[in-house]
């Protein structure tokens, strides 16, 4: 296999024309350098340079070598360039996967941020209704980053962004409007709008109400919580929506439940170490989860 150092050393000798100047400009012993031609030689099964009483000549076969070996050299010099540049975090690719009532809520600013700080930096984004099925395109290598509510399990690298508020949805005309707050009891026997069996919401609920002995009246389903919120507000029931979903305020009242209850927001990936996820991790941490009063109007992205 001919390796890169013995393609500089023919290229060395091209551009001076002496084993001497060439092993100066590399650097090398000129025992060093005639080796590495030798080396070359025996992997061509042909002379890339003659010996002369002056000095040597660089083959035809030598010269049509150092024209191939050039661009082998500027490629393995944009190799380590680019190495060097992803290792540091300023080029790439980077595979983010997103809980889609939190990217206008919490990553945008985030997006918008590292496009003009890092334009060599290619940004991917998939959004998701489960956070296990992110889990899944995160070990099967179609993601390098999570960020959504907590899954089932996981086991690999995993932190906590922050606590985000699940709220209590209603028609401005809805008993809820006259509360400051809802219990959990308050929603048994209300119509309630729920999420299909694809959407992590429909579990965290049920675990939620079962952790209070207690059950709900679905009335209907939908896959997104901005649409369960958009419903609910109309007056089609009651719903429970995370608070990244009304980026959009809905119409009705938003209320908080009592006591009041977060649910944790964590960003997992397999591959902590790399630098473009160290970093974008390292900015989520520092941003930390958008500031919302869930009274105020309206609940828009960012800061």
């Amino acid at each position: 296999m001919v390796t890169l150092r013995a393609l500089e050393c023919l290229v060395a000798l091209v551009d001076t024309g002496s084993v001497t100047k060439a092993a100066e400009a590399l650097h090398l012993s000129q025992p060093a350098l005639s080796h590495q031609i030798a080396a070359l030689e025996r992997e061509l099964d042909t002379a890339v340079v003659e010996r002369q009483s002056r000095g040597v000549r660089v083959t035809a076969a030598g010269l049509g070598a150092a024209e191939e070996a050039r661009i082998a050299l500027r490629a393995a010099n944009r190799a380590v360039e680019v190495g060097r540049d992803v290792g540091e975090g300023r080029s790439g690719r980077l595979r983010l996967a997103c809980a889609e009532t939190m990217t206008v809520w919490l990553l945008v600013p985030l997006l918008r941020r590292w496009r003009t700080q890092r334009p060599e930096v290619h940004l991917d984004l998939m959004e998701f209704t489960s956070s296990d099925k992110m889990v899944e395109a995160l070990m099967t290598g179609q993601a390098d980053l999570v960020v959504g509510p907590e899954p089932t399990s996981t086991t690999v690298h995993k932190e906590v962004l922050g606590g985000e508020e699940m709220v209590v949805v209603a028609s401005a005309a809805h008993r809820f409007a006259r509360q400051s707050s809802v219990t959990v009891k308050d929603l048994v026997g209300e119509p309630f709008v729920h999420y299909t069996p694809d959407n992590g919401n429909a579990a965290w609920i049920d675990q939620f109400m079962a952790s209070h002995q207690l059950s709900l009246t679905p009335i209907l389903r939908t896959r997104s919580p901005r649409t369960a919120a958009q419903l609910a507000g109309v007056g089609m029931g009651v719903t429970i929506v995370p608070v990244s979903a009304l980026a959009a305020r809905p119409a009705g009242v938003v209320r908080c439940l009592e006591p009041r209850v977060l649910r944790d927001v964590v960003a997992i990936t397999a591959t902590p170490s790399d630098a473009l996820v160290a970093r974008f991790l390292a900015d989520l941490r520092r941003r930390g989860l958008p500031a919302v009063n869930v009274s105020a109007a309206p609940l828009g992205p960012d800061r």
